[in-house]
């Protein structure tokens, strides 16, 4: 279940299921990252609230240069340069990660067992690469997770009521599940895919079976949140933010 929380009076949106973590997704209130001047002030403020509420050196609030690919990376303190990444893998309590949306899914890996997390950013694109079930897939083969372990939050984006697309959209995603039940609507002309079902979908098919799925669309709910197709191109973005937790020394 998804609920509402604050950072300095701000709003932010987690998951109970991702209670054991510290995680969230930024709102319109709490944005840090937009091209548009008059963001500037507030992305900034926003960042020393986020370091601030997460203990972190502003340095170590680390996002990468998104492009739709399918490419996953592993951040490293003081590190802000991953071109042509749209997922990032921590295993270090100091950093925080994230990646930014205005429509395309955003999704928060956490592994209970061995304090690994990932944040990916499935558009489209990458879900028609199968991002998310890549990001698994390099967690339980370099990072020693098994998908029992995992827990998998799928948070705002644009939802099947609203995600009109053409034919060769659809078919490419669709034909990334085995299970296609109920991801895809006819009307009339047009056809609307379940993005976050999709996603949720490659994510269950690797084994992992915990996931929470957040109702908001970016569209029906743009007034808490950025939509790409809605705000015509807007270059706002909301965040899906991660911060592993330090473990005591055993």
């Amino acid at each position: 279940m998804f609920y509402f929380a604050f950072i300095n009076n701000k709003k932010i949106l987690k998951s109970d299921m991702l209670g054991c973590v510290e995680h969230f997704f930024t709102t319109r209130e709490t944005c840090i990252k937009s091209k548009e001047s008059e963001y500037e002030k507030i992305i900034s403020e926003n960042k020393k609230d986020i370091c601030k509420y997460l203990n972190i050196e502003p340095q170590n609030l680390i996002t990468p240069s998104q492009t739709h690919t399918a490419n996953i990376a592993l951040a490293h303190a003081g590190q802000n340069i991953y071109p042509d990444t749209d997922g990032l893998i921590t295993t270090d309590p100091d950093i925080a990660i994230y990646l930014n949306f205005a429509d395309c899914t955003p999704i928060i890996f956490y592994d209970k067992k061995q304090n690994t997390g990932a944040v990916s950013h499935a558009g489209w694109r990458g879900t028609a690469q199968k991002i998310a079930a890549l990001t698994v897939q390099k967690m339980v083969t370099e990072f020693n997770s098994n998908t029992q372990d995992i827990i998998a939050v799928i948070g705002p984006a644009i939802s099947k009521c609203c995600y009109n697309v053409g034919e060769d959209v659809a078919n490419q995603l669709l034909a990334t599940v085995a299970d296609k039940n109920g991801l895809s609507e006819q009307r009339g002309e047009n056809i609307f895919v379940d993005l976050k079902g999709i996603n949720r979908q490659q994510i269950l098919e690797t084994g992992v079976t915990e996931i929470d799925v957040c109702p908001y669309c970016t569209v029906c709910n743009n007034d808490i949140f950025f939509s790409y197709r809605k705000e015509n191109a807007t270059t706002n973005r909301h965040s899906a933010v991660l911060k592993l937790n330090r473990l005591p020394h055993l």
